[in-house]
């Protein structure tokens, strides 16, 4: 039923680790097309034996773990999962792919995540764009979001609605930025950065709005080794941020107590861990089982209803163009957009096998690490403090959470795995000019980042991705990162070109 995709051909089989080695391209060859036995450090398997593919290709954000490659019933579920991630779904309300609408964010994952990384830097807001991962942030005068819109606004409509923003109306605009040291380094070099100023007319919101609303923009991120970032145990999250904080560190201290942790399906409840705003603690109700369906609005049977507000579906019944085009009345348009019975569109089988699919992508396996500029650049990144945040390596525990009683038991596992995020999972405030809400923002893991370019066509980086490269990245950091930055810059040029080597390889 499946043609066999170009990137399967390179897939890691744990069995097959060190051949793989050799033709993934990892850069530490020794002429013979074979790496040397003591080059192969644990810090290459960034996703720990159980969860890293050595497939350096543009497939590399793509692979499953050998964990996945190594079950057929679980490739097989990949695969099919796989699919839904990449395929549009359509307003059909039958087929394959039914059930877009009647708003929507996108009508494909895939749209947000080129290649599975992250979206790129855009210049105008258009949904349909491929690579354009950014997602409005509307908030009112005390940061909160405007509750008239979702937290994720839409901009995509099927016909006859309306969506609740009119892509038409919105603006972006590049704002060039001088830093207090005026652009330049102490030896002289200069640098630029910028970063982006959004609007939305009032005009082009279909929704009733309050008198003031600003807007911002967050991007995607990397959806490859969410399942290993699962693993780690909640006791270790909760730990590292007990240490941090008895260093002094300025960290988001609310999100910490068990009052405000994440109440999953299960009755349990999680410290974050997923999304800039650790709004998730766990896979199964993490960014992807919460976003193919409030992304596509594709109804499930464990949520048979749309991701919507009171405002607009008031809003939308009372168009009169509206009750025209449906034949129905104010009342009957008002009670199936907000109906919590709605037909299933989304089979249980689909969505288990696309959890296997968001669970088994496998982290790309770091590479040159022997190069002498790679081992300076390490040295660097140590020395300057850029492990207080970016924590190295972690431990995955047993990873026998039950979770979503849908999926209990139907997901690849990965206990006792020594990965490399290079993340301490905690918000620190990035004080940044047009900060992101609140100001606090989870510490992005940097694995794999430095294949972005060649897998997805773009390098940026940060929430909304202002930075064109790692330099700039480093130079927008601010609050509990200020000391790390401070001591970059003072850096003589060639140290600071090896530690961006070193980031770019891991």
């Amino acid at each position: 039923m499946y043609i066999m995709k170009l990137k399967y051909l390179y897939r890691a089989n744990i069995l097959l680790l060190t051949c793989c080695f050799a033709i993934a391209g990892c850069g530490d060859d020794n002429g013979n097309g074979k790496l040397p036995q003591e080059e192969l450090s644990e810090e290459y398997y960034s996703g720990g034996l159980l969860g890293t593919t050595f497939n350096a290709t543009t497939y590399a954000y793509e692979q499953p773990t050998p964990v996945v490659d190594a079950s057929p019933e679980f490739l097989l579920g990949f695969k099919r999962g796989e699919a839904s991630f990449e395929h549009e779904f359509t307003s059909n309300v039958d087929g394959v792919r039914r059930g877009l609408g009647p708003v929507s964010v996108r009508s494909s994952c895939i749209t947000c995540h080129p290649a599975y990384g992250h979206g790129k830097q855009m210049e105008q807001y258009r949904s349909k764009d491929f690579g354009n991962g950014y997602l409005l942030v509307v908030t009112d005068a005390n940061d909160n979001y405007v509750s008239q819109l979702t937290g994720m606004p839409q901009t995509q409509a099927t016909y006859p609605y309306l969506p609740p923003i009119d892509e038409s109306g919105i603006h972006i605009e590049w704002k060039n930025y001088t830093d207090v040291y005026g652009n330049v380094f102490p030896d002289g070099e200069t640098y630029s950065l910028i970063y982006p100023e959004v609007s939305i007319d009032r005009s082009a919101i279909n929704v009733p709005m309050p008198d003031f609303y600003k807007v911002r923009l967050e991007a995607t991120i990397g959806i490859y080794g969410t399942g290993l970032i699962d693993a780690i145990p909640d006791d270790s999250i909760l730990a590292q941020y007990h240490y941090e904080k008895s260093r002094g560190f300025t960290l988001n201290d609310a999100k910490y107590q068990p009052e405000n942790f994440i109440k999953e399906v299960d009755g349990t409840s999680h410290p974050g861990r997923y999304t800039y705003g650790l709004s998730r603690g766990t896979l199964q109700n993490g960014p992807g089982a919460n976003a193919i369906w409030n992304i596509t609005n594709v109804t499930r049977s464990d949520r048979r209803y749309h991701y919507i507000t009171t405002a607009y579906a008031t809003a939308m019944s009372q168009n009169r163009d509206i009750q025209t085009k449906l034949g129905k009345s104010e009342q009957e348009i008002y009670d199936d957009l907000m109906s919590r019975d709605l037909p299933v569109e989304m089979s249980d089988k689909d969505y288990i096998d696309f959890m296997v699919w968001h669970r088994g992508l496998a982290v790309p396996a770091a590479r040159n690490l022997n190069d002498p500029d790679v081992k300076k650049g390490k040295e660097k990144f140590y020395e300057t403090g850029c492990t207080s945040c970016h924590r190295p390596s972690w431990t995955t525990g047993a990873d026998d959470y039950a979770g979503d009683p849908m999926v209990k038991g139907k997901l690849p596992r990965y206990p006792n795995q020594k990965i490399w995020p290079y993340s301490d999972f905690l918000q620190h405030r990035l004080d940044m000019v047009n900060d992101i809400r609140t100001g606090w923002c989870r510490t992005t893991p940097l694995w794999g980042r430095g294949l972005s370019e060649k897998c997805t066509g773009a390098s940026e980086h940060l929430h909304d991705m202002r930075a064109r490269n790692y330099n700039e990245a480093i130079l927008w950091h601010g609050g509990d990162a200020k000391f790390a930055k401070e001591k970059y810059r003072n850096l003589p040029k060639k140290d600071r070109e090896a530690l961006i080597k070193f980031l770019e390889s891991i």
